[in-house]
């Protein structure tokens, strides 16, 4: 990470290498469906190797999930490291620890997904020729020969220069990346494209000393025009609030969302709700990650009409899974009475022993300024973490109450809170109270 005191020293780097960055090369064509790699014995194995690309010595990270089979297609995801970290400070999660590997990912995958965390050249991604692009496609053909991939889960996400070169994958390689997530970037790595929809995810901290958020709304609204999403100014918290505000646009086309979260805070991939401290280890990021990724479970649809998708809401989220279940509670019929809500629920993930589920409170005819969502426990059931709700129990019997920024929601108007569980999913019943 990028030490303190020394944000207009690494800033002035990052434009000047920005200066370095080339014209890409053409996107690689590919179409869904498991690679080669399926139904071979692997050579490659975990740990860092050589690969020769561009002419040059490069070096990447590969951790493969243990139980890997040949017979199984994975996710694979792409982690950028930021300028002057190194592929192992992504592979490792660095003073973090695992739970920050590959920001995050690698411990919520579930044994799902292939990682690779390249490194870039004076630990950096300025990308001069198109050559990290380069390095990119020269991996994706090694471990797509050589492993089972799912070429429809393919994901890069990174920190500053690593959010710039994530940015820069988008807009040269759409037909391969499903999606990407960028923590605090700018364009310095390049945009060659840029016109194509790529699924998208932005985060950045509203006082942002080394790349002002201004960068990382433009990157942003690259990707709101081109996945055809409503153009919208969405809310983001207000200077010592110690909070963020995620907001998934409207109107995208099916299979492209953009979801764009901003944070009271500084340089950073890991902010902490209520603390002006950092941590890999309590940041609300790894879930929300985990969660928008956890949507791509099949490849873009055909159509690029505009989807019907839910008006802006506040949806931080988490899974130790990425596989995504359908609505088990769906959303009530009929309308809503003025100044009423209704609760639905759905379970995102389950795996043994513990599950991750999200709640919709929907308004009716009426606006409401705050709302209380009740339900009861099954037998084994405990919740172990919650976000966007204040949670209260007694005996067996949780109440979920509004956060400061989700509980004044307009007329026909919605929001989420989710939560994980130890135990196994059920169906509750839920009961809604907007005052």
């Amino acid at each position: 990470m990028i030490k303190p005191g020394r944000p207009q020293r690494v800033l002035g780097s990052l434009l000047a290498l920005a200066l370095a960055g080339a014209v890409l090369l053409v996107p690689r064509l590919a179409e869904a469906g498991p690679t080669a790699g399926c139904g071979r014995t692997p050579t490659l194995t975990n740990g860092t190797h050589s690969i020769q690309s561009g002419g040059q010595n490069r070096s990447y990270i590969l951790s493969i999930p243990g139980n890997y089979s040949n017979a199984h297609p994975y996710r694979l995801i792409f982690g950028l490291h930021w300028l002057n970290g190194t592929a192992n400070d992504v592979a490792t999660g660095g003073a973090d620890g695992s739970v920050w590997a590959f920001y995050g990912q690698k411990q919520l995958s579930n044994n799902s997904t292939i990682f690779i965390a390249p490194q870039g050249i004076d630990n950096g991604w300025a990308n001069t020729n198109g050559r990290d692009i380069t390095l990119v496609d020269d991996l994706l053909k090694l471990v797509e020969g050589d492993l089972c991939v799912e070429t429809s889960q393919v994901f890069a996400m990174g920190w500053s220069y690593g959010g710039a070169m994530s940015y820069a994958l988008a807009c040269a390689r759409p037909a391969v990346f499903r999606a990407v997530v960028v923590y605090s970037g700018a364009n310095l790595s390049g945009c060659n494209g840029g016109t194509q929809p790529v699924a998208y995810f932005g985060i950045h901290g509203i006082h942002d000393s080394v790349l002002n958020i201004s960068n990382g709304r433009s990157l942003r609204d690259t990707f709101v025009r081109d996945n055809g999403c409503t153009a919208q100014s969405p809310r983001e918290p207000s200077q010592g609030s110690l909070s963020h505000i995620t907001t998934a646009y409207s109107g995208c086309r099916s299979g492209y969302p953009v979801q764009w979260a901003a944070f009271d805070g500084d340089h950073t991939p890991s902010p902490v709700d209520g603390s002006t401290a950092t941590s890999g280890s309590r940041t609300w990021t790894s879930a929300e990650v985990n969660t928008f990724l956890a949507q791509f479970t099949s490849s873009p649809p055909a159509s690029s009409s505009p989807s019907t998708s839910p008006s802006p809401s506040s949806s931080p989220s988490s899974s130790p899974s990425p596989t995504s279940s359908p609505p088990i509670s769906p959303s009530p019929s009929g309308s809503v009475p003025a100044g009423a809500c209704t609760a639905a629920y759905r379970t995102v993930n389950a795996w043994p022993g513990g599950f991750q589920g999200e709640v919709t409170v929907s308004t009716g005819t009426a606006p409401i300024t705050g709302w209380s969502v009740q339900w009861t426990l099954s037998g084994g059931q405990t919740i172990t973490q919650v976000w966007s709700a204040t949670p209260s129990a007694s005996g067996s019997t949780i109440t979920m109450r509004n956060v400061s920024y989700n509980g004044s929601l307009g007329a026909n108007t919605s929001t989420t809170f989710g939560f994980l569980a130890d135990g196994s999913p059920s169906t509750p019943s839920l009961t809604c109270a907007g005052s």
